[in-house]
């Protein structure tokens, strides 16, 4: 007796994910989760002094420091997406996880990189409007204007991750079920797909790319602005400070978008599981963990609100 093709399909669905990581080497392994446990513990407790410092000082209740304390509870999410299960995974001899699981890891990990891309953008506006327009900067960036480009940056974020989502939920997965990365991602989901992708990869290039060449574009221009505009200033002191207030956010920009365009913005065919799995580490791992560092390190504001927060303590 012939079972009906779709019988087969499902018979033979994968129903599960194994996820092999960075290595398969055990004593690499050990190295690894050594290594990648105090990048998370550092980014995590880095992120949460800098939201909590922001919250605490007065001084800091500005419409940069606003976006930097969003931005601290996107790196939190966006590295605790997948940092915990790459850790358990290196510990364990069960590296599986299962279809809801890989999607709903997939979904938080692109949210948060989404909302990432959007939130620099609206920084970079923000030291647009400082740097060209001060005198008209508190319209520019009101309370109103700036809960509303936040709120803009979440939502977008979110709508994103879902779309991706949702039509990877309708693709079938009927063979390999092996992962040759640390967690769930559009590209290695794509190659294991026995399904067309067509569809997908068309709105991670609409959709995916809106997003991210957008924040891009924004980030680019308004850079180009403020460039012109310090060139203009007459003093080197001035044109220093005025350059020193968006310095620690250029290094971000730069970090993070070089890296995320390159895994996103290119052709399905020219992804490879094994060489490109390592670029996420750059922007979904060492990113949340660099940003309250970089912020805190060269901006004496959130230095010194730190030293009365501790004093207080």
């Amino acid at each position: 007796m012939t079972l009906p093709p779709q019988m087969i399909l499902n018979e033979t669905a994968v129903t599960e994910f194994i996820l092999l990581g960075l290595s398969d080497n055990p004593e690499i392994q050990v190295l690894l989760f050594g290594f990648f446990l105090v990048i998370y513990l550092v980014a995590l407790i880095g992120n949460i002094l800098i939201f909590l410092i922001i919250s605490l000082d007065n001084r800091l209740h500005n419409p940069m420091y606003f976006f930097l304390a969003n931005l601290s509870v996107v790196d939190i999410g966006y590295t605790t997406s997948t940092v915990p299960k790459m850790l358990m995974n290196y510990l364990s001899q069960d590296k599986s996880i299962s279809l809801a699981g890989c999607f709903s890891q997939m979904y938080f990990f692109i949210s948060f990189g989404g909302i990432e891309c959007l939130l620099l953008g609206v920084m970079a506006y923000d030291r647009y409007a400082a740097i060209c327009h001060p005198l008209h900067y508190s319209v520019l960036m009101s309370r109103k204007v700036c809960a509303w480009l936040a709120a803009a940056a979440w939502i977008l974020g979110l709508s994103n991750s879902g779309v991706h989502s949702g039509l990877m939920s309708h693709l079938s997965f009927c063979r390999d079920n092996v992962i040759q990365h640390f967690f769930c991602d559009i590209p290695p989901l794509f190659q294991l797909s026995c399904s067309d992708t067509q569809l997908n990869q068309i709105a991670t290039f609409v959709v995916g790319g809106g997003v991210i060449m957008g924040s891009f574009l924004v980030t680019l221009v308004s850079y180009v602005y403020i460039v012109l505009t310090i060139l203009r200033i007459r003093t080197k002191e001035g044109r220093l400070k005025a350059f020193s207030t968006c310095a620690s956010h250029l290094t971000v920009v730069n970090i993070y978008f070089g890296t995320i365009i390159f895994t996103y913005i290119r052709p399905n065919s020219t992804y490879s599981q094994e060489q490109d799995r390592a670029l996420p580490v750059l922007y979904g791992i060492l990113t949340p963990m660099l940003n309250p560092i970089i912020y805190s390190l060269r901006n004496k504001d959130v230095q010194g609100a730190f030293r009365k927060v501790m004093q207080r303590t």
